[in-house]
């Protein structure tokens, strides 16, 4: 994996933080965190629950939104795919950013634009405005989000960094779950007869309080590489994902006329392009010689396949439970609990096994997933339009176990053949690619969702959405055993610490 040094690299704490000699009752323990180690702490903690959260309440306001502000079903689209979208053009480009100039400036750009982008979330006053906010919210969250975990390594000792990163899965797994339901019940309680826009107006108060504590808190930091960022390499990624989404979006949503098909074309072309250049760029956003291993392509192709799949079901749920069962964003999101339940406890109870069964495990989370979408699929066809959250409660537990137990596995068995040289591209490619997956599911679930839902109803559109989902998830099965069989061994050491600090969201509300 990556070369994880534990220095500052020109980091520094202040004499506030001196490294304690012995005293009479004994030797201090190493894993001690002072004050202000808590309190960088919080700050890169407060960070990553602000991304979470914005990547989540769209699921549970986008109706809401949509009726206020007009654009339907599109605006519907964009809300789920924009920020994923965003995030994933330039989540590598954010860490080398990091890298180059800085973790520490870089984090408080991310974390300014990010507070600047929900301010111009919560004030829109079309649909043109918000989905550009969302895309700029991402764009920032980008930036701001791979710092973090570097800013602890360079900070935090060896011995202090596990029990540093330990407050990483009670934080977010708790945001998981009750940021969607906070969400919800905001939205219900219509503050100030503001009705969905608390939900991105509270990360103004948020954003500054955090930016401030960065300023006071974080160290210092200096440049750790100088290589140049394929700038040109990103553009291009995020031209074609743009071109892609939008001519899908656009085509489903108002016919496909010549400007959707075009776009799609433009999409394919540059694609093209960008696949060129990461042949051609002496630092390319992916290295080339890892699309020749075997399992990484396959991991690669499982991984975009899943997260696709079942974030634009967990988008799907919310709006059946909200524009067909005519449920509000609070019970929607009380009614969404079940998947994020199920994949905390997976992801706990999983990752300790994943040594011992490496991909089998990944084929016990597919199974599951696969269950649940059964469970699901039955639970709506058999009780229609009266069925309750309390009726597909238990299939979406199921589904949220199987969601887990492919999140904490997937993507770190398709490491388990990569070089150590090319383990830190590999790594920040599997993250971006899962959020570019997000955005891609978000459109093409709901495209299936409404396209359906305005010829044949609301349960139909449901159960429709639902069996494309189970189709994928069966051929994501034909893939696993292309995958390596185990996990990197270094997964045993301390780079087990560092990968279950480092959140992987899922734009659905789960994380990793």
């Amino acid at each position: 994996m990556k070369d994880w040094t534990f220095v500052t690299q020109g980091a520094s704490l202040d004499a506030a933080d001196p490294i304690e000699a012995p005293t009479a009752d004994g030797p201090v323990d190493p894993t001690r965190l002072t004050p202000r180690l808590r309190a960088i702490l919080a700050v890169v903690l407060v960070a990553d629950i602000l991304d979470l959260m914005d990547s989540t309440i769209t699921n549970i306001a986008a109706p809401s939104i949509a009726r206020d502000l007009g654009g339907g079903e599109s605006l519907i689209k964009w809300l789920g795919a924009g920020y994923a979208l965003a995030i994933g053009v330039l989540l590598v480009v954010g860490g080398r950013l990091g890298d180059r100039y800085g973790k520490r400036r870089i984090f408080l750009i991310g974390i300014t634009g990010f507070t600047i982008a929900s301010a111009l979330c919560g004030l829109s006053v079309d649909p043109a405005m918000i989905i550009v906010g969302r895309l700029v919210q991402g764009g920032f969250g980008a930036l701001m989000i791979p710092q973090g975990i570097s800013i602890l390594m360079a900070t935090f000792t060896r011995a202090q960094l596990p029990r540093a990163v330990s407050a990483f899965g009670p934080a977010m797994g708790v945001s998981a779950v009750l940021g969607p339901i906070a969400a919800g019940f905001i939205i219900s309680a219509n503050i100030a007869d503001l009705d969905w826009r608390p939900v991105f107006l509270i990360n103004i108060v948020l954003g500054l309080i955090g930016l401030i504590a960065a300023i006071r808190l974080l160290p210092h930091d200096q440049p750790v590489s100088h290589e140049p960022i394929d700038a040109v390499g990103a553009a291009l990624l995020g031209a074609t994902m743009l071109a892609l989404i939008f001519g899908l979006i656009q085509g489903s949503t108002n016919g496909w006329t010549a400007l959707p098909i075009s776009s799609l074309v433009g999409g394919v072309l540059l694609f093209g392009g960008f696949a060129e250049r990461q042949r051609q760029a002496a630092n390319p956003l992916l290295t080339p010689s890892l699309l020749k291993n075997k399992g990484f392509t396959a991991g690669l192709i499982l991984g975009l396949g899943f997260f696709a799949a079942v974030s634009g079901l967990a988008y799907v749920i919310s709006l059946f439970f909200q524009l067909v069962l005519h449920l509000s964003p609070s019970r929607a999101a009380l009614g969404l609990a079940p998947v994020m339940l199920g994949i905390i406890a997976a992801s706990i109870v999983c990752r300790p096994l994943l040594t011992s069964l490496g991909r089998r495990l990944v084929v016990l989370g597919l199974v599951t997933t696969l269950l649940g979408v059964l469970g699901l699929w039955l639970t709506v066809l058999a009780k229609g339009t009266s069925v309750t959250p309390w009726f597909t409660a238990p299939s979406l537990l199921v589904l949220g176990v199987g969601m887990g137990a492919c999140f904490s596995t997937i993507y770190e068995v398709a490491l388990g053949d990569v070089t150590h040289e090319e383990a830190g591209s590999a790594s920040g490619s599997l993250s971006a690619v899962q959020q570019l997956a997000t955005a891609i599911g978000s459109a093409i679930v709901t495209t299936v969702f409404f396209n359906v839902l305005r010829g044949s109803g609301g349960v139909r559109a449901m159960t429709v959405s639902v069996l494309v989902v189970g189709i994928v998830i069966v051929l994501c099965l034909g893939l696993v055993w292309l995958l390596p069989r185990a996990a990197p061994a270094e997964m045993d050491s301390d780079m087990a610490s560092i990968a279950e600090a480092e959140p992987t969201v899922l734009r659905d509300g789960a994380t990793v």
